[in-house]
C-alpha cells in the first residue's frame, strides 16, 4: 500500500532503496530503516555492547569517544548530537577573544546553519574561495594580513577547513594545500579546525591516512551518522586541554542528551571494520566505473580532487527519465541532478558490494539502450 500523500514514484523509490539487494549510488552509507536499527540494537544488547550513560557521560558514549580519539591519534574526544553543534563549539572555544573565523564560502558552516556563529557566539566569519572547493595558503595569508593591518586590530581566532566539501560534489582540499594551510596557521599561532564529517571516506579515496589528516589540525569533527549506521551524532577530537570541560558547553547548548548510549552503540558498531569494508567498496567502484565507461552513451567522470562522488554524463540521445526508471527497476538507485549540481552524481558507498560488477554494468547497459 502506498504511503498517504506520497506519489507512486516516491513510494517506489523508497521501497527500492530499502531493499537489501539494491545498489544505492546516493548518500554515504547503507540506507537505514526502523527495522534495521531495532535489529542492530537487539544484537548489541545481547552481546553486552550497550552500557548506559548519564546525560552523554560515560558508558558506551565514552567508549565511542575513546575509539575515535584513538583512530585520529588525538588525546581526547567528545560525542555530540549534531555536527553543527560540534563545529560551533569547536570554533567558539578556539577563538576566545579573537572573534574572526576564516572558512570556505562553500562550507556547511557558512551556508547551512544561518548566522549561528554570529548570533549565538559573537563570531565574525570571513568566507574565502567563493564557488570553489578550497582556498589556498596564499589567499589565507592575505586574509590574515588584513585582519591585523586595519585601524583596529582584529586578529583571526581560528581557521576552519571543510574536506570533502559537500556543496562541491565531495571535492577535497589537495593534500599539499592542506599542509601549507596548516603550516601557515601554526607559524602564526592560529588554531586550525577540520570539518571532516566524511574523513574516513576521504582517506580511502585519496590514500592519505586518517591520522595523517588529523595531525594537521588542532581539532577534528567526524560524523557518526553519515556512514557508520547511526541515526545522528558527531564526535569532536583534540588534545586533552581543548576537550576538557566541553561537556558543560554541550549541555549549555542543549546537547547533553540522556540515553545517548543507544546512538553511540550503533556508531561504535559501524566503525568496526569500516575502513576495510569501504576500501573494498571504493576499489570495486573504480573497477566498475571503468567497465561502465566502455558502454555507449554514458561516462563516469572522476574529479581531479574528488572523493567518493563521481559525475555521470549521459548522451543527449538517451531519454534520461526512462534511463533512471529502468535502473530503478533493475535495483540501481542514482542521485539525480538538483539545483546545486546540474550533472547526475554517483555516490560510492558499501551498497556497491551487494552485487557483482558485471551485473551492475549490465543494468546500466540495459537502461541506456531502453
Amino acid at each position: 500500500m502506498n504511503k498517504p500523500g506520497i506519489p507512486d514514484s516516491a513510494n517506489r523509490l523508497v521501497a527500492r532503496t530499502q531493499a537489501t539487494d539494491t545498489v544505492v549510488f546516493s548518500g554515504e552509507g547503507e540506507p537505514l530503516t526502523p527495522q534495521s536499527i531495532v535489529d542492530r540494537l537487539g544484537v548489541l544488547l545481547s552481546e553486552g555492547n550497550l552500557q548506559p550513560d548519564s546525560y552523554s557521560l560515560g558508558g558506551t558514549v565514552e567508549a565511542l569517544e575513546e575509539r575515535v580519539a584513538r583512530d585520529l591519534g588525538k588525546e581526547a574526544a567528545i560525542w555530540m548530537p549534531t555536527g553543527t553543534l560540534v563545529n560551533h563549539l569547536a570554533l567558539r572555544r578556539h577563538c576566545g577573544t579573537n572573534t574572526r573565523v576564516v572558512l570556505q564560502e562553500q562550507s556547511h558552516i557558512y551556508h547551512d546553519v544561518g548566522d549561528t556563529l554570529a548570533r549565538l557566539s559573537g563570531l565574525n566569519v570571513i568566507p574565502l574561495a567563493t564557488d570553489r572547493p578550497y582556498f589556498t595558503a596564499a589567499e589565507l595569508q592575505t586574509a590574515l594580513d588584513q585582519s591585523v593591518e586595519g585601524r583596529v586590530l582584529n586578529p583571526v581566532g581560528v581557521v576552519s577547513v571543510e574536506s570533502p566539501v559537500r556543496r562541491q560534489a565531495g571535492q577535497v582540499v589537495p593534500w599539499d594545500e592542506m599542509q601549507a594551510i596548516s603550516r601557515l596557521c601554526r607559524e602564526q599561532g592560529i588554531p586550525v579546525h577540520l570539518d571532516g564529517a566524511r574523513l574516513y571516506m576521504m582517506s580511502a579515496a585519496t590514500g592519505t591516512g586518517i591520522r595523517e589528516y588529523a595531525d594537521l589540525f588542532d581539532s577534528v569533527y567526524v560524523s557518526m551518522y553519515k556512514y557508520f549506521g547511526s541515526p545522528f551524532g558527531a564526535v569532536l577530537a583534540g588534545n586533552s586541554e581543548f576537550i576538557s570541560g566541553m561537556f558543560h558547553d554541550r549541555r549549555m547548548f542543549g546537547g547533553g542528551l540522556s540515553s545517548s548510549y543507544l546512538i553511540a552503540g550503533l556508531a561504535l558498531d559501524g566503525i568496526d571494520g569500516f575502513e576495510v569494508r569501504y576500501k573494498e567498496a571504493f576499489d570495486k567502484a573504480i573497477s566498475l566505473f571503468a567497465d561502465i565507461n566502455d558502454l555507449s552513451g554514458i561516462e563516469v567522470r572522476r574529479f581531479e580532487h574528488g572523493s567518493n562522488i563521481f559525475e555521470l554524463v549521459i548522451d543527449s540521445a538517451i531519454d534520461t527519465g526512462r534511463f533512471v526508471g529502468k535502473l530503478l527497476d533493475l535495483g540501481i538507485v542514482i542521485h539525480w541532478p538538483n539545483d546545486n549540481w546540474p550533472i547526475p552524481l554517483l555516490h560510492v558507498n558499501t551498497t556497491v558490494l551487494r552485487r557483482p560488477n558485471a551485473e551492475i554494468t549490465q543494468a546500466f547497459s540495459t537502461a541506456a539502450s531502453s
